[in-house]
């Protein structure tokens, strides 16, 4: 496993590596959601108080999650992605009911579709093979989805360049695997 303190592009040229299929891509576009949602759903309880602040495992997590999103050089991708976290971290802790089965649905739910994604790639996630994928993937899905509005347009560019474009294999035909 590389070091997790590498800088943004390189995180993200190597995540886009594992998704170069424009398939894959879209399933993440629901999949990832799902599986951040699920997790801070699952990590929202119990619920404490430290220093007049209602905490839970899932707001330190984040902390965690935020700095170092943060500090990995693409400031203006690093501040989406953490209030995408943030937001996605409010709606956790506003389930009710039986919360544990929302949490491990969305998670569950949202490996199956990135496991369909991985069957167009025809390539495994990038997690198995460095961890720190799992908190690249958000960077990467918001970048490719604002990327064609606009946004963030040399930070793709240079992705692009280092992981190649993306493209629709043709699963019957192992030459564009």
């Amino acid at each position: 496993m590389a070091s997790p303190f590498r800088p943004a592009l390189a995180l993200l040229a190597q995540y886009a590596e594992y998704h170069r299929d424009r398939r894959n891509i879209a399933t993440h576009f629901v999949g990832v959601p799902m599986i951040m949602f699920g997790a801070l759903v699952l990590l929202s309880r119990p619920g404490f108080e430290l220093a007049g602040l209602a905490l839970s495992p899932a707001w330190l997590l984040l902390a965690l999650v935020i700095a170092w999103t943060l500090s990995r050089g693409a400031l203006a991708l690093g501040l989406v992605t953490s209030a995408v976290w943030v937001a996605l971290a409010v709606l956790a802790h506003a389930v009710t009911g039986p919360w544990w089965a929302w949490g491990l649905g969305f998670f569950g739910v949202g490996w199956v579709i990135q496991f369909v994604g991985h069957y167009y790639e025809g390539r495994k996630p990038a997690f198995v093979d460095d961890l720190v994928g799992l908190f690249v993937a958000p960077m990467f899905v918001l970048l490719e989805l604002l990327a064609p509005a606009g946004f963030f347009k040399g930070l793709m560019a240079e992705v692009e360049r280092l992981a190649g474009p993306t493209l629709l294999r043709d699963l019957a035909h192992p030459a564009t695997r």
